[in-house]
């Protein structure tokens, strides 16, 4: 896999996420200083929710912009079946039913989706309870992660 490709277009994600939070930022900063959302009473909250709206969007692209400036300055590493897994792995899990899934392990991001070279990839990080216990491990260790119930699986390979 290239993982450099695959940096380019996680890169590329969260810069149009950005790009949509700053607009939707925008367009509510706007409704809440508009003139028809000018309170007549102590009752019309319209402005006042509009500028909790265009805060929560300002804060949640300024979440994505510090992801997107640290893909932009990550460095990738190179894996092999015994390297311990580390930040920039893509690892390939299987579960105990036999289904895979693919991981990138960035410094940011976590919980992004995306289809790489025909394959869905998620980000995580390793504050997750996926990333953490991905960790040090290699090709062949069992990993087994509690979020709602116990899930357990095996690391398929690393790059």
């Amino acid at each position: 896999m290239d993982k450099e490709s695959l940096r380019v277009h996680i890169v590329a994600r969260l810069q149009a996420d950005y790009d949509l939070l700053l607009q939707a930022a925008k367009t509510a900063h706007t409704a809440a200083t508009h003139e028809e959302n000018i309170p007549d009473n102590k009752y019309a909250t319209l402005a006042l929710e509009a500028s909790y709206v265009a805060q929560g969007q300002a804060n949640r692209a300024q979440d994505v912009l510090e992801a997107l400036q640290a893909f932009q300055q990550l460095t990738l590493q190179d894996f092999s079946d015994t390297s311990p897994i580390r930040l920039t792995a893509v690892v390939a899990l299987e579960d105990e039913e036999g289904n895979g899934r693919l991981v990138f392990l960035g410094p940011a991001a976590g919980g992004v989706r995306l289809t790489f070279e025909g394959q869905e990839i998620m980000v995580i990080t390793p504050a997750s309870p996926l990333g953490r216990g991905l960790l040090g491990k290699r090709v062949g260790d069992i990993l087994q992660i509690r979020t709602d119930a116990l899930r357990e699986y095996e690391i398929v390979s690393v790059c």
